[in-house]
C-alpha cells in the first residue's frame, strides 16, 4: 500500500472501524501523514491543529487497533499508551516561580523553597511514570512493527497489502 491509498483508506473507507487487521504500510504511511500534517497545522495556527489532531484522533487509534489485530494482538491496547499520556498530564508537577526565587524578601524565597520540596514525591511519581511510559512505548513500537501474520487469525484473513 503507498502513502495516498493509506490515507484514502484510513480517512475514508475505515475512518473509524476497529475490526479487521491493517497492513504495516497502511499503519506507517497513514501514520507519517499524521505526524507532517500536524507539524504543518501547529507551524501555521495552533487552533487548526487542534482541529486537525481532533480529526485524526480516531482514525489514527482505528489504524493502530487494526494494526495490533493483525500481529494477533488485542487492538484495545492501543489505548494503554494514551491513557499512560493522559495519566502524565495531570501528574506534571508546576513550576517554581522563578521571581520569588530571586527576589530580595527571604520569606517569599523560603515559602517558594518549601513548595519546591514538598512537590518532590510528585516529581519522583511523574518521574517514574515516564519510565514506564517509555517502556510501554518501546514495547509498542516493536509490536507494531512486526510483521502480519500470514495465516488468518482471530481478527480475519491477512490484509491485501
Amino acid at each position: 500500500m503507498d502513502f495516498q491509498t493509506s490515507i484514502k483508506t484510513c480517512l475514508t473507507e475505515k475512518y473509524a472501524r476497529f475490526q479487521g487487521r491493517a497492513s504495516r504500510s497502511e499503519y506507517w504511511w497513514f501514520f507519517l501523514a499524521v505526524v507532517i500534517g500536524g507539524i504543518v497545522t501547529s507551524l501555521i495556527w495552533w487552533p487548526l491543529n487542534l482541529v486537525f489532531t481532533l480529526a485524526v484522533i480516531v482514525p489514527m487509534v482505528a489504524a493502530g487497533a487494526r494494526r495490533l489485530q493483525d500481529t494477533g494482538r488485542p487492538g484495545w491496547y492501543i489505548v494503554i499508551p494514551a491513557a499512560l499520556s493522559l495519566l502524565m498530564g495531570f501528574f506534571t508537577p508546576a513550576m517554581p516561580d522563578p521571581d520569588a526565587m530571586m527576589g530580595s524578601d527571604p520569606t517569599a524565597q523560603m515559602e517558594n523553597m518549601d513548595a519546591m520540596m514538598g512537590n518532590m514525591g510528585g516529581m519522583a511519581f511523574f518521574a517514574v511514570l515516564g519510565l514506564i511510559q517509555l517502556v510501554v512505548s518501546l514495547v509498542f513500537l516493536w509490536w507494531l512493527t512486526r510483521p502480519s501474520d500470514p495465516a488468518p487469525n482471530a481478527y480475519g484473513p491477512p490484509p491485501a497489502a
